[in-house]
């Protein structure tokens, strides 16, 4: 069985480390000469658009799936009129725009903060009365990590935020004052079998995820879960999910959702009976789902711009370092390190640990 990826980052890297021991061959769909994955399988060198090279994916993958959500949704399209593209091309195109994603969170009756799109400065100046302040002003494609995106705090914000996205279509969006900042990563095949994974409870520093821990029986699970399936139901959806949310008083909105595996599950590849790279594939080939039970407390720390020591990382006992083979550079997520343990107090030591590990090479 081959699998074909849009993408050869270290979504696709991990993802592809999971299915060797599945029998799995690999093809990668890249325009980068030294992506990360490349070494794992095939790497089709070129632009996602490439009309030879998607015909050669089309014609020689089982099934495709892809790693980021800003590969063009034409390209999915038209692998999915030749082969089977998982998730779909509607899952990616409406995880794509902001708006569009916001707009179908509430056709679902997923809450949401209070937004606009504006596509004009004085558009913007008309709608921040109705959105109040704080809000925050955001690209509606391409964003990702904090990119595209600024916090509006008065008026004499506005004309400067709007000259940083340089004219592209925009949304403002009401700041919520959370208190805590969560997501549910779940799986779906297409038989319509569902798991979920226990809650992740995320911290982020500069728009970027920094630690995200595994909260087993969180009192938010059950509406997690509920507001997960709903969403995966409504797009008929085929592989993992991350739904991101807000905590606010004890009732959860909906931030945004990747169709891909997420950066705050990398914690699964030690801390659950079945990895969320795993049922991803598992979910894509219709395979029966793995068990998304935790092992222990676990949780994961990334490193950013800089790689660690990994005699450091070895050193420490419980955590396990994962290395991109990516170069380091600003802003740039080059490595992670995850840490089971069997208590909340050792978990809570080797995370500290870590952190600290993690803000000697930062480079933000």
């Amino acid at each position: 069985m081959i699998v074909g990826i849009l993408g050869a980052g270290q979504l696709a890297r991990m993802i592809a480390l999971a299915g060797y021991p599945l029998g799995l061959k690999f093809i990668f769909l890249d325009p980068s000469k030294d992506s990360c994955a490349t070494g794992l399988g095939e790497h089709l060198h070129g632009a996602y658009d490439d009309p030879k090279l998607l015909q050669q994916l089309a014609q020689r993958a089982d099934v495709v799936t892809y790693e980021f959500e800003n590969v063009p949704a034409d390209v999915a399209a038209f692998l999915a009129s030749h082969t089977q593209v998982h998730p779909s091309p509607k899952a990616l195109a409406v995880a794509q725009d902001r708006l569009t994603e916001k707009t179908f969170f509430n056709t679902i009756d997923i809450p949401t903060p209070l937004y606009a799109p504006v596509d004009s400065l004085e558009e913007l100046e008309y709608v921040m009365p109705t959105i109040g302040w704080p809000a925050i002003l955001k690209s509606r494609t391409q964003g990702y990590d904090g990119k595209g995106q600024s916090m509006l705090k008065s008026a004499t914000d506005l004309a400067g935020a709007w000259k940083l996205l340089d004219g592209v279509p925009a949304i403002v969006e009401a700041f919520v004052p959370f208190d805590r900042e969560i997501s549910i990563i779940a799986a779906r095949n297409a038989a319509g079998a569902v798991v979920f994974y226990p809650l992740s409870e995320n911290l982020h520093r500069g728009g970027i995820l920094r630690v995200a821990q595994s909260r087993v029986g969180d009192p938010m699970q059950q509406q997690a879960e509920t507001y997960v399936l709903c969403l995966l139901e409504a797009l008929d959806y085929v592989g993992v999910l991350a739904l991101e949310l807000f905590e606010v008083n004890g009732h959860l909105m909906a931030n945004e959702f990747a169709p891909r595996v997420h950066n705050s599950g990398h914690w699964t590849i030690e801390g659950a009976e079945t990895s969320q790279f795993e049922n991803h594939l598992r979910a894509i080939l219709n395979l029966p789902l793995g068990s998304t039970a935790a092992v222990g407390k676990s949780a994961m720390v990334n490193f950013i711009g800089g790689l660690p020591d990994s005699a450091e990382i070895a050193s420490i006992a419980q955590a396990h370092l994962h290395l991109y083979d990516k170069a380091p550079r600003k802003s740039r997520k080059v490595a992670h390190a995850t840490a089971r343990t069997e208590t909340p107090e050792q978990l809570a030591g080797i995370v500290g640990q870590l952190v600290a590990l993690a803000n000697k090479v930062d480079n933000t």
